[in-house]
């Protein structure tokens, strides 16, 4: 498993808390950077997965 994977992953769970914090607070400058954080975490969790994907293609 890549390590961007792991790393993007927890991003996206930070994000996440982040963007519901700011949420209950009613503070949109912390709901907009949590949405970043999370969207930022996802893109680095599916180059990742490409990135495994390649690496299992040219075991085979």
């Amino acid at each position: 498993m890549d390590k961007d994977r792991i790393k993007g992953a927890g991003k996206e769970v930070k994000g996440a808390v982040k963007e519901t914090a700011g949420k209950v607070t009613g503070n949109r400058d912390t709901q907009a950077a949590g949405k970043v954080e999370k969207t930022s975490g996802t893109v680095q969790r599916k180059i990742g997965e490409a990135k495994d994907a390649v690496r299992d293609a040219v075991k085979k």
